[in-house]
């Protein structure tokens, strides 16, 4: 379970008892955990934040294996099921929204290379905070939904969906 505070508790399934001891809670985050989705096998999960950060964390042992920081809140994650790539959806708050434009807003969804950490890429075409995004199944598309009240189902191109996930040189 998430709080607000940014710390992620493991409870028992059967009982409802918070768990204790090591690898049982843990302060992934300094501000609100908006989201947490699981990856396919159910290994590790990743969160998204108001701290403008977003935890890829083992399931396991709640140890934060990578950090991708933006630049405005992080309302939604996701791990693609077939890539080694996690995509972000946010923006500015909520209460902003209507003294910005939509570029200043930064309502984009944002491609983060899982393991490299690094944005390569983003799909615009929100007016408000994007508030959810998910990957299908298959990894072919993605959804992003918003506070402008859109959801928008995006279609990978074959670029995409065929391009070499290479080693960055500085690696």
């Amino acid at each position: 379970m998430a709080y607000e505070n940014g710390w992620v508790r493991k409870y028992d399934p059967k009982t409802g008892e918070e768990r204790t001891g090591e690898g049982s809670s843990a302060k992934l985050h300094e501000e609100k955990i908006n989201a947490i989705t699981w990856d396919k096998q159910k290994i590790c999960f990743i969160t998204a934040s108001n701290d403008y950060r977003s935890c890829l964390v083992d399931a396991k042992t709640l140890k934060v294996l990578r950090v991708y920081q933006t630049d405005r809140p992080v309302n939604g994650a996701v791990i693609s099921p077939i890539k080694d790539h996690v995509l972000l959806g946010g923006g500015q708050e909520a209460q902003s929204v209507t003294t910005t434009r939509g570029q200043a807003g930064k309502f984009e969804t944002r491609f983060f290379h899982s393991i490299y950490e690094e944005e390569f890429g983003r799909v615009k075409g929100h007016f408000g905070p994007i508030t959810a995004v998910d990957i299908s199944p298959d990894g072919l598309a993605f959804v992003s939904g918003s506070f402008d009240g859109y959801v928008r189902l995006h279609f990978f191109d074959d670029d995409y969906l065929f391009m070499r996930d290479e080693v960055p040189e500085e690696y």
